[in-house]
């Protein structure tokens, strides 16, 4: 599911830079304000894209409350789902929606659906390595490398850099495919958004998580792979996409998602159990609260992702009857 937001001016710089942009938490979201009682132990199971997020937004949160452990594990964000369900978590970060099948299973549990919180924004981002001189690529470009269905209407496959105007050593050189596994929210978002709902190809050599496809692509200098934007390193570049073929090429920039413009533009949540008509477990409420918080978005941009709009923020904050 695309992002399709009204592009909203953020002003006031609070959070530097990101990869050369400018990156801007809205100065009218209001820093976070302790409040007392908040102890105890929780789990987080879920997203490996939002792993180190995780990890950072607990590391701010016990800066307020030291007396809190959140034991965090991220495998996958198929993994979420039934970790909430089955009661083993009581957070469940996921770098996609869930499924209709996912949600209809909590419901089943419960009675109700679960509480979905936009916690950022992600531009999912085509890596090759940092010497390969590619311009862009447009999606049905994208879909021809990874995918052998090719729904998205390219007329060959694309297996060498060749193919796509590359010279010199790349001419010839065949491309090497890395992604994620099938337990992964980015998986599943590459695959419904890149690649038109089609079939990855068998040659896609598939990694335990993000860090891992960076890596792989670091290291291969005919490489290519997918993971979300905060995961760049020095030896990798993410390419420019375009939505189709003979419209022109977007980085991944705050505007460029906010706007559309950029086509793997996406939102990572975090998902709760939140009862109707019921108030949340203090920790698990002063969380989510923290991570919707000036602090919270700042962590946001420290880890390489994108700051919610305030217009966001206020409706999440609603959705947990915390504003």
């Amino acid at each position: 599911m695309r992002i399709c937001l009204i592009l909203i001016a953020l002003v006031g710089i609070l959070a530097g830079t990101l990869f050369g942009e400018t990156i801007a938490v809205d100065p009218r979201i209001p820093p976070y304000q302790k409040v007392s009682g908040i102890s105890g132990n929780a789990s987080s199971i879920g997203s490996d894209t939002m792993n180190n997020l995780m990890a950072l937004w607990l590391e701010g949160f016990r800066k307020y409350y030291p007396n809190v452990r959140i034991q965090i594990e991220g495998k996958g964000s198929s993994t979420a789902p039934p970790a909430l369900i089955e009661g083993a978590a009581q957070f469940g970060p996921m770098s996609r929606p869930m499924k209709s099948t996912e949600v209809d299973k909590f419901e089943e549990r419960f009675g109700y659906a679960p509480t979905a919180l936009r916690t950022s924004l992600d531009a999912l981002a085509v890596w090759v390595n940092k010497d390969n001189p590619i311009a862009g690529l447009s999606l049905p470009q994208v879909d021809a490398i990874f995918s052998k269905t090719r729904r998205g209407g390219y007329p060959v496959e694309i297996t060498r850099w060749g193919q796509l105007g590359l010279t010199g050593d790349f001419a010839n050189a065949p491309i090497s495919l890395y992604g994620r596994n099938s337990a992964s929210g980015t998986y599943g978002f590459f695959k419904d958004e890149a690649l038109s709902k089609g079939d990855y190809r068998d040659e896609v050599k598939e990694q335990p998580g993000s860090a891992a496809v960076v890596q792989a692509v670091t290291e291969d200098r005919y490489g290519i792979g997918y993971s979300g934007i905060g995961y760049r390193t020095s030896g990798v570049r993410p390419v420019p996409l375009a939505a189709g073929e003979g419209q022109p090429f977007r980085e991944a920039t705050l505007d460029n998602v906010l706007s559309g413009a950029y086509p793997l533009g996406r939102f990572l949540y975090l998902y709760i159990n939140k009862a109707p008509n019921q108030a949340l477990d203090p920790l698990i409420r002063e969380f989510c609260r923290f991570v919707l918080s000036r602090e919270g978005q700042e962590i946001v941009v420290k880890d390489g992702y994108m700051p919610l709009p305030y217009e966001v923020v206020t409706e999440e904050l609603a959705r947990l009857g915390a504003n």
